[in-house]
């Protein structure tokens, strides 16, 4: 079996996080970045099951910048046994849309079994990338899953739902989703780093996929603008002179807090 886990570069949740006001996008540069923790997760799921069932391929693939190659490389010494890095200039600022028609180019190139992400990123937070890649790859798709168990010809698993838990399963190929209900990724000790440096990692461009990034030949998202989020305000602040509690309700009459 073949397992790709689509893995992605963040800015640093622990870090000051900026957006560029003349891009719109991340200022990659106003702090570290790493690889988001849901996707090292995802990652954790295909290994899991890799060291139970001999003879499992488990592929890193990651959009990204040039520049990521050290976070790709951290998928490697995590334990994946190969790595797909697809870097172009032509993907700043790709909308989801475009993401997801480039990732599913890799993937049908791969020809992996199953897909596994995480469902929702700390940078962009659109939380569809399983579906539309499912739309794309006419594959079945399972999102959201708090667990989940892979067998040679299928998934099974659990959505948290209001009610209770929602029982899922689907036929491979198939993508899937995770949360952070699952278990925390491994640690990569000296020997996964050290080998890490040797394995593959294949690097692919729009032009390998055969992916246009051309805005003529399917719609895109465009920004049309961005501002830095204004300053925190003083609250109001009522003095008692006997009729607190009178002011205190009008307050949340006008703002519709009653």
């Amino acid at each position: 079996m073949k397992i790709f886990v689509l893995v992605k570069e963040v800015p640093d949740t622990y870090g000051d996080r900026k957006l560029n006001l003349e891009t719109g996008l991340a200022d990659r540069g106003a702090g570290d970045v790493v690889l988001d923790e849901i996707t090292e997760r995802a990652l954790e799921v295909a290994l899991s099951h890799a060291d139970k069932n001999e003879g499992t391929e488990v592929v890193a693939v990651a959009m990204a910048p040039g520049g990521s190659t050290a976070s790709v490389r951290r998928a490697l010494a995590i334990g994946a046994g190969s790595a797909v890095h697809i870097a172009d200039e032509q993907l700043a600022g790709a909308d989801l849309g475009l993401t997801a028609e480039t990732l599913a180019a890799a993937i049908r190139r791969g020809e992996p079994d199953l897909v596994v992400t995480g469902n929702l990123s700390t940078d962009g937070s659109g939380g569809v990338m399983a579906a539309m890649l499912a739309e794309f790859l006419g594959w079945a798709q399972a999102t959201a899953l708090t667990s989940v168990e892979i067998s040679s010809d299928g998934i099974t698993g659990t959505r948290g739902a209001d009610a209770g838990a929602q029982p899922i399963s689907a036929s491979l190929p198939a993508v899937i989703s995770i949360t952070e209900a699952l278990p925390d990724a491994r640690f990569p000790n000296f020997k996964g780093i050290m080998a890490a440096k040797k394995k593959p990692l294949e690097v692919l461009t729009l032009d390998d996929l055969g992916v246009s990034a051309d805005p003529a030949a399917a719609p895109r998202t465009i920004m049309t603008s961005v501002a830095e989020k204004p300053p925190r305000a003083a609250g109001v602040k009522i003095v008692d002179e006997g009729d607190a509690a009178e002011k205190l309700v009008e307050y949340l009459v006008q703002n519709r807090l009653v």
